[in-house]
């Protein structure tokens, strides 16, 4: 189910993804507040639609000013440890990893999640696209659910 919220004009395309991180110093006293501070804390949101014939409003964060657009949030792909892994299931990011010219690296350390929370298996993608991974893990790539 997507929301309305406002989001910078730069952002303010189908598709474009981003992790919203929360109410800025310059937000105080805005008076569009109730509907940019309206998404939950460090979740992905996909733009789904750009809200036709809505003006451009100016904003303190977003040199441009911001748009009504229509999001949702979006699955992630991680790694996770293989042992257990499996659709339906419940699991947590393995740990931060120091290696970050590991091409799998983005997936063990995906935007928009946590490691000390745990989230809902959507699909096993497969193997990761590393060869070997430095820490020693056994991981598994998946699908994890977004916040809904």
């Amino acid at each position: 189910m997507s929301t309305v919220t406002l989001v910078g004009t730069r952002l303010a395309e189908p598709g474009t993804e981003f992790v919203y991180e929360g109410e800025a110093d310059g937000c105080a006293g805005c008076p569009y507040r109730s509907q940019c501070l309206n998404l939950s804390t460090g979740t992905r949101y996909r733009v789904t639609a750009v809200r036709e014939n809505a003006q451009t409003l100016e904003c303190a964060m977003h040199d441009g000013g911001v748009r009504a657009v229509e999001v949702e949030p979006v699955t992630v792909e991680a790694t996770v440890t293989s042992k257990g892994a499996y659709a339906g299931s419940k699991t947590s990011l393995p740990g931060p990893c120091p290696y970050v010219a590991c091409p799998s690296h983005e997936y063990c350390e995906p935007d928009g999640l946590e490691f000390d929370e745990e989230y809902r298996i959507r699909e096993i993608v497969g193997d990761p696209p590393h060869e070997i991974c430095h820490l020693d893990r056994s991981l598994e790539l998946v699908e994890l659910e977004g916040d809904e």
